[in-house]
Formats: C-alpha cells, structure tokens, sequence
C-alpha cells in the first residue's frame, strides 16, 4: 500500500498570494506520485488546478487552517505534511503542525522560525559573515521609536509573518512612524514589528534549491525598481543586465550558506539590495516564492520536481545537478568557481522580464502608486533576443497599451526631477510630444526640453485633470511626493487615468526602462519573436 503525503495548498486567492502557489503545489504532487506516493491536498479555491478532482490522489476543499488541516491529518494519517508550497498561509502552519506531532517535510519548523524571526534570523547572518541591513524587531511604539533613532530615518517599518508586504511602510519621521505603526501591530497581533535600516539601491533575488549540503541556484533575478518596491510590483528580468560577476558570485555564496546553516531541504528565496556594489540580504522566505513558475520556465529546470525530491530525501547530484550556479547554455558553474573569482556570466542568448499585472479599474479604492506594500494581482512573462524587445512584450502584456500619439505627461517628486529630464530627452528623440506640471516643467524647461505646462487641478483651466479626461494624454509618469497636499491632488491623477485607461507609471525607475522600449513601441517588428525551446529544450 501506498505511503500518503498531505500537500497545504494557499488557500483563497489573495493580493500577494495566488496562482503561482498553485502551480507549485501541483508540480509538487505530480513529482509525489512519480516517485510511489500517495498524494493529497487540502485546498479551498474553486479556480485552482490543485482543486481539480483528478490532480492529486484525494482532495479536501477545506480551509487551510490549523484545526482543519489536524482533521484531515486524523483521517488520513499521513507519513508527513508539505508546507513549502502553499505560501506564507501554508509555511505558518508548520510549527503548530510540529507541536502537535505532526511530520513537516522538508525545511524543518525550527528552520523556518529561524528564518522568520528576526533575532534568530540576525544572529544567523553575523555567524555566517553574510551582511544585512541593521534592525531591530520591537513589541510597541516607544521602543518602534528608539529603534529608528538608533537606526537613523528613513526606515522600513513591517509586521513579523505576513503575506504581500501587508502593513509594510518605508517611514521618514518619528510623526509618520507614530502614525503608521498601530498598522503594522495589528496587522499581525503577538507578533513583533520589525524595523529596519531603508537601504536605496538595485534589489536582486535568487530561488534556491537545497538538499541540506549541496545548493542549486538556477537563476538571478535582477529588479528593474530599485528598493522601495515591493518584489511582486517590481519588474524582474533574468538574466542580470548590471550585475557584476562579483556581486553574483558573492550572492550565490551567501545563499549556500544560509541554505546549509539553516538546514533547507527543498525551496528557498532570498532578496538582496546592492549598494555601492555591496550586497546586503534583505529577507529570507524558506519556500517557494511567487517567482519558481517565471524562472522554471526560462532556465529549464524543474524547480519543485527538484525541491520535491530533496524534501524527500534524495540528494542534487544524483539528480544530476550540484551546488553553484546554473545557465541553460553553460549549465553549472560550481561553488569553488564562483569563491575562486575565474569566471564570467554565461551568455543565455536571450532575456527574460516578469512585469506585474494589476487590477486598479476593478479594486476602485486601491492607490495605484507602487511601495513596499504588494499590490498586483498577477504577472506576466516577456522574452526577447533584445532587453528592449523583451521589456516591450513584458508591458504590452501587463496592460499597459503606449498609444504613441498624445501628449507624455511628467508629475514627479523633487528627487526625480534628474530622471525625468533623461525621460524627457529620450521622448524627444522618439518625436514625442511632452506636458508637465509646473514645478516639473519648470525643470524642463531650465535644460532646455520644451513642454507644455498644465496647471494643478486646483489652479483653473488648462489643468492636468482637463488633459486626461479630454484625452490629450498618453501616457502619465507620476511619482509620488512625500507632501500630503500634493498628494492628495496626485491620487485623483492617478485615479483619472485608470478610469480613462491612461497608461500611469509611478516609479521613475519603471518609465526609464520604458523609455528604453520605446524604439520597439514604436516598430513591433523590432521585437524578435522567439520560443523557449530554441534555448532550453522544453
């Protein structure tokens, strides 16, 4: 008779939790029934495969809660339970589950919590030599208080075991932080809230496979935005286009050792920012993240059938595999190279962009400005020969629809005022026509790029807001300020044009890769159509 394993699935579909969970827990139960096992899974979506009645071996289209996972585990009685798969509402299950005497595959709980805990986590990272962004984690206002002070402003403000970034916050000022920090408390009651050192520099992530010594890396992610953004709003492409090969070296090295430190069997993500070429760990998940379909697919390695087979105790180089870096073309570059510094980013011969898909027109109280908060409810998949031509197909697939005539408006904060006039360079070399609000055009105008200005709503007629519901505007590039009254009047930009279908960008280092498409915007056919199976095979 069959052994039986039990899978959590993700449970409802939410903001910063969905589908990609559930291709994970469905790769993770066919890899199951290959290798002999019984699989089941417990899941309450409708719109999931993992809900499928002919998926895995049994179904239990209940919620994926502590109580009702137990009364599954009675009935069932399971040799142990996956909760790597399910996201962050399966991976909190595991030290209850544990408490009870339950067996969780893979990544132990004490692992997890490890991970997950700020002072285990901290401890961890200084026994290893790996460097991370100093913070504190805090249980209420007045130390939330003396933590920043010591810390220095601005500084990430977050709850402890979240999903999506819920209640996360990059604060400047002590009003701000007393204003925000019930939030972030109550967002997770118990829970401490973390606060942490606001590092502005290019984030970077890798997934990470492990069988406890030997640790694969298929890919590194490099972020479009710098940070600031949420990973699941940012856009990410592979391989990395600025990454040098000691940055990658450095961050494939940390990853093995925080993998083996911490006992990983199966999937991990880690994400890294990069200052003055310097990278710091920023956050550690010790499960599958929202990016295993993106880079399963470009680099053709089945990440969860691998994760699946550690997690059951088969090792990597049976498999086939090792511990380093992996490239479709180069395959892999170990670990001694990596340390030893002799080598050089393979060429792929091709890039890969995950852009996020959002929902504003059907979520209508929702601010669309993009922060460390998630806020995208998908994403979608562009790959070209080309950075631009791949970037292209990228944003004409999350949405946004460049028309190429009408007016390009720029509204953007102080801070970005030097980017946007690189922005507005680059539209006039493509023949664009460019508008902008008084303090922009201002700028503008000063280095010599000519605009049309368009006064705040509050100050008559031509206003910005006349411009976007006559449908002058094509395209509007608006950052936000730090300024309420400003910002007030940029929220109802910003909700004019979803509501007109006016392309809105709200990170500067978003419309500067834009910009970069724009060539391809203008001539598709510039766009070098390509299948996956010309690199990978598969």
């Amino acid at each position: 008779m069959k052994q039986t394993v039990l899978v959590l699935g993700s449970g409802p579909i939410r903001i910063g939790q969905g589908i990609e969970f559930d291709y994970s827990c469905v790769h993770c139960v066919w890899s199951l029934r290959k290798m002999g096992y019984r699989a089941i899974i417990i899941n309450n979506n409708p719109e999931t495969v993992s809900t499928d009645f002919d998926t895995g071996d049994g179904l239990y289209f209940e919620p994926v809660t502590l109580e009702d996972v137990q009364d599954v585990i009675a009935h069932e009685n399971p040799i142990g339970v996956v909760c790597q798969f399910g996201g962050q509402t399966a991976i909190n299950l595991a030290e209850g589950l544990s408490k009870e005497g339950v067996q969780v595959l893979g990544t132990s709980p004490k692992a997890i919590a490890m991970a997950e805990d700020r002072e285990q986590f901290e401890a961890l990272l200084e026994g290893l030599g790996i460097r991370r962004p100093n913070g504190k984690a805090v249980r209420s206002l007045a130390e939330a208080r003396e933590a920043a002070a010591e810390i220095g402003y601005p500084v990430l403000v977050r709850p402890s075991f979240v999903l999506g970034g819920r209640a996360m916050e990059i604060v400047f000022s002590e009003s701000q932080l007393q204003n925000f920090y019930q939030e972030a408390e109550d967002a997770n009651p118990g829970q401490p809230v973390l606060v942490d050192q606001y590092l502005l520099g290019k984030e970077a992530e890798v997934d990470v496979i492990s069988d406890g010594v030997d640790t694969l890396v298929p890919g590194i992610m490099e972020h479009i935005e710098r940070a600031g953004i949420h990973s699941g709003d940012s856009m990410a492409v592979y391989p990395p286009i600025s990454l040098s090969p000691e940055i990658q070296a450095e961050m494939v090295l940390s990853a093995a050792k925080i993998a083996r430190a911490l006992g990983v069997h199966g999937l991990m993500n880690i994400q890294f920012v990069i200052v003055d070429n310097v990278p710091y760990v920023l956050e550690v998940n010790p499960r599958a993240s929202r990016t295993v379909p993106y880079l399963s697919k470009v680099t053709g390695v089945n990440m969860v059938d691998l994760a699946t087979r550690c997690m059951m105790g088969q090792n990597l180089k049976d498999l086939g595999f090792g511990s380093g870096l992996w490239s479709p073309k180069a395959g892999l570059i170990g670990e001694t190279e990596l340390a030893e510094g002799n080598w050089t980013p393979p060429e792929v011969g091709f890039f890969a962009i995950k852009a996020p898909v959002f929902s504003f027109q059907k979520l209508a109280k929702v601010e669309p400005s993009l922060g460390p908060e998630m806020k995208s409810t998908g994403e979608i998949l562009g790959m070209d020969r080309t950075f631009e031509g791949a970037l292209y197909k990228a944003m004409i697939g999350s949405g946004i629809h460049f028309k190429g005539d009408g007016l390009v408006c720029l509204t953007v904060k102080n801070g970005d005022k030097e980017r946007a006039l690189e922005i507005a360079q680059g539209l006039k070399a493509s023949g664009h026509s460019i508008a902008a609000t008084p303090g922009t055009a201002k700028y503008l105008i000063e280095n010599g790029i000519e605009c049309e200005i368009l006064r705040k709503i509050q100050n008559g007629s031509p206003s910005i807001l006349e411009a976007i519901m006559s449908g002058r505007i094509s395209l509007m590039i608006n950052t936000p300020s730090l300024n309420e009254t400003a910002e007030s009047e940029a929220a109802r930009i910003r909700r004019a044009c979803i509501e007109t279908g006016v392309p809105c960008v709200t990170s500067i280092d978003t419309a500067v890769a834009l910009i970069r498409a724009l060539d391809v915007f203008s001539d598709p056919t510039k766009a070098d159509c390509l299948r996956l199976e010309e690199y990978i095979g598969n």
